[in-house]
C-alpha cells in the first residue's frame, strides 16, 4: 500500500470530437479539488482538420483561431505536468478526477503520451459519475450532471469552458465527499 498523499485534481477538456488522435484536443481546465484556487487553463492547436460540428458548436471554438493563438501541443502538455508537479511534490500522487471521466482521460492520457513524458496520472482516473453512484446506490441513469445537481446542490454551473467546467466538477465531487462520503462515517 502507497503512504504516497494523494491530491484529488479536477480535470475537464473539449475537443473536436469524440476521440483523441483523430480529433484534436482544444482546451485544458483543471483546479485542486481541495484547494480550488489552484487552477492551470490553455488552449491548444489542433493536431488535424477533423471536427464534429456539434462538438465546435458546443465549445464555441474555431480551429483556425485555435490553429494561431493555441499552444503546440508539446507547450502545452509540458506546462500541465509541470503545473500539477507543483501540486503533488515527490510525496503525493495526482489523482484525476473527471465528470465523466473516460471521455476527459483518454484526451489527456493520448496527449501526455504522444507530446509529453508520460502521463503524471497513470492510467487511472476517478469519475464523478461512477463515485456519486457508488455512493448514494442511485441507477446509472440518475448519474447525469443535471440529476446529481439536484441532490447536492452546487453553487456553480456547466458551461463547456474547461477551467470552469473544472471548478464545478470539483464543487461537485467535494459536496458528495461532504454530503454523501464522510456524514455516512464511510470515509476510510
Amino acid at each position: 500500500m502507497s503512504s504516497k498523499r494523494e491530491v484529488f485534481v479536477s480535470v475537464d477538456v473539449e475537443a473536436a470530437g469524440p476521440i483523441p488522435g483523430e480529433y484534436s484536443l482544444l482546451s485544458i481546465g483543471a483546479c485542486a479539488v481541495f484547494e480550488p484556487e489552484k487552477t492551470f487553463a490553455c488552449e491548444l492547436k489542433p493536431i488535424n482538420r477533423n471536427f464534429d460540428p456539434k462538438a465546435l458548436e458546443v465549445t464555441g471554438f474555431s480551429l483556425d483561431e485555435l490553429a494561431r493563438t493555441g499552444l503546440t501541443p508539446s507547450r502545452a502538455m509540458q506546462g500541465f505536468a509541470k503545473w500539477l508537479s507543483t501540486l503533488s511534490d515527490s510525496a503525493g500522487t495526482p489523482v484525476f478526477v473527471g465528470f465523466n471521466a473516460p471521455f476527459d482521460w483518454s484526451f489527456v492520457n493520448y496527449y501526455f503520451h504522444r507530446f509529453g513524458d508520460g502521463n503524471p496520472f497513470g492510467f487511472t482516473a476517478l469519475d464523478i459519475k461512477a463515485f456519486y453512484m457508488g455512493a448514494t446506490g442511485c441507477r446509472w441513469a440518475d448519474t447525469r450532471s443535471s440529476k446529481i445537481a439536484e441532490m447536492v446542490k452546487p453553487a456553480l454551473i456547466g458551461t463547456h469552458d474547461a477551467l470552469h467546467d473544472a471548478l464545478y466538477q470539483a464543487e461537485i465531487f467535494r459536496l458528495i465527499w461532504s454530503q454523501l462520503i464522510k456524514s455516512t462515517g464511510r470515509q476510510s
